[in-house]
Formats: C-alpha cells, sequence, structure tokens
C-alpha cells in the first residue's frame, strides 16, 4: 500500500493575524527608522523648526503677556505666562503636521512612495513608519521647548505624573494630527503646496480657542467653536495637568471644558482612526 501524503494545513486565522500584526510592527518600525535617519542627516530642518515655537514663547510672554487680562487673574504676566505655555505646547505639536504632509508628498514626488508600494509591504506601514517618525521629532522639539519655557518662568505645582500625563496628551495630539497631515501629502502634488495645505487651516483652529486668550470674551459662535475645538480640549486639560490655571479662573461650562482629560483622549483616537482610514486609502492608489 501506498502512504497517503497528507496535504498541507493552511494557516489558522489566529495565525495570520499575529504574523500579519508581526509583520505590520516590523515594517513600520524600518520606515521610522529610514525616517529617523534621514532627519538627523538634515538637523537644520529640526533647528529651524524650533524657532518658531521660541519665538512665541518670548513675544507672547514678554510682549503681550502685560496686557491680557485673565479672569480671576487680571493683568499678571507671571500668571499669564504659565497659563500661556500649554496653548505654545499644543501649537508646536500641531503644526508638525504640515512637515508630515511635506514629507509625504516629497516622496511622493521623487517617487519613493510607488516603490515602497511595489514591495511586499504591510499595507499602511510607510505612513504609519512616517508618522512614528514625526513623533518622535515632536517629542525632541516638546522637550526643548520646555526648558525654554523654564528659562522665561514657567512653573509647573503638580506631580510628576500629571505633568507627564499632560504631555502625554500633546504627543497623542500630535500624532493624530500628523494623519491629517499624512492625508495632505498624498493629496496634494508637491511638498511646497503640502506646506501650505498643512498651515493653512490649523491657523484659525489654534487662534480660535482657549491657547492664548480666555475664549469667555468671545463672541458667542466662536466660543462654542473654540470650547468644543479638540485643540481647546487638550490646552485645558495639560493646564489642569499642569496645575497653570489661576486660582479663581472660571471653567466654562461646555463638557469638553469640565473633562477636558477625556475630551482630548476622545478627540486624538477618533481623529487618528479617521484620518489614518483615509490615508491608508488614499496611499494605495495614488501616483507620483
Amino acid at each position: 500500500m501506498t502512504a497517503t501524503t497528507a496535504a498541507p494545513t493552511a494557516p489558522t486565522p489566529a495565525a495570520s493575524a499575529g504574523g500579519g500584526l508581526r509583520q505590520s510592527v516590523r515594517d513600520s518600525l524600518t520606515v521610522a527608522k529610514r525616517n529617523l535617519i534621514r532627519m538627523l542627516r538634515i538637523p537644520e530642518v529640526v533647528v529651524f523648526g524650533l524657532f518658531q515655537p521660541i519665538m512665541f514663547v518670548v513675544l507672547f510672554s514678554y510682549v503681550f503677556g502685560g496686557s491680557i487680562n485673565l479672569p480671576g487673574a487680571g493683568l499678571d504676566p507671571g500668571l499669564y505666562r504659565e497659563f500661556l505655555m500649554a496653548g505654545i505646547f499644543a501649537q508646536t505639536v500641531t503644526f508638525a503636521t504640515a512637515g508630515a504632509g511635506a514629507g509625504i508628498a516629497e516622496d511622493m514626488h521623487k517617487g519613493l512612495i510607488d516603490r515602497f508600494r511595489s514591495l511586499p509591504m504591510a499595507r499602511g506601514a510607510v505612513l504609519t513608519g512616517r508618522t512614528l517618525a514625526d513623533l518622535v521629532q515632536t517629542g525632541l522639539t516638546l522637550i526643548v521647548l520646555a526648558l525654554v519655557a523654564l528659562l522665561v518662568g514657567w512653573r509647573t505645582h503638580e506631580n510628576g505624573l500629571r505633568v507627564l500625563a499632560g504631555f502625554g496628551l500633546l504627543l497623542l495630539l500630535g500624532y493624530a494630527f500628523t494623519w491629517i497631515g499624512a492625508l495632505i501629502g498624498l493629496t496634494v502634488r508637491t511638498p511646497e503646496a503640502a506646506t501650505s495645505g498643512g498651515l493653512i487651516w490649523l491657523f484659525p483652529l489654534t487662534f480660535i480657542s482657549n491657547a492664548f486668550v480666555p475664549s469667555q470674551n468671545m463672541p458667542t459662535v466662536l466660543r462654542h467653536f473654540a470650547e468644543w475645538n479638540p485643540f481647546s480640549a487638550t490646552v485645558q486639560a495639560c493646564r489642569e495637568l499642569f496645575g497653570n490655571l489661576p486660582p479663581n479662573y472660571p471653567v466654562p461650562e461646555a463638557w469638553p471644558m469640565q473633562h477636558p482629560g477625556w475630551a482630548s483622549l476622545i478627540w486624538s483616537i477618533l481623529i487618528i482612526a479617521f484620518f489614518r482610514t483615509l490615508a491608508v486609502r488614499k496611499y494605495k492608489s495614488a501616483t507620483g
């Protein structure tokens, strides 16, 4: 009798899913390493990226600080400086959107995206790796900016875990916004257009918020927009976690302002889920 040859066993769904997840993580980290090496070889990009937030810190602290009336604090430059810093931190991490979009648009323009897409890589690994590299750069920028803020008089008044939680929310918001930048970079034709497209909508989003001035004195429509702005929720959460709210500061009654930590977390997760889905879908069909 001849022995029958057993048919090859098909991989179980769990094994396939595990292999797919491992490959996705491995490919994403490889692309992230590639982008970090690229950043190290062009350090002026990182250095110039620090100039704008540092200028905002100095200008708002010393030029406008004594002219802005904070509810519960009045015209106190020291209290305003502490009130301001969470807004500057949040603005810095969200403005990384433009850099993410320009980087992906440049890869598209040079044909790198088409080369990556022809390789046996996990779907979305190129974009995930790019956004992770941008997250590392954003974290380094925050460290430098926090040191500058300490030099101009910013202080925290809560324990270390709460302060770290505040910076964690900032990094999560920045990571969420880099996915918006990724979608913009895949949609436009040139890096210059990606930079413009990544900034033009950020200015109203960051300035119609509680980042630089209290929202209580805004016109009704703008006040409601500011209070439900995901940017404002993160700023408010950081002020509470850093202990940077003036002693008698009246917190607005809108739900995101009453529960800013949860609002910031929910907004960031929703933005990541929505724009990552759109960006990966666009990546599959985009052409350089």
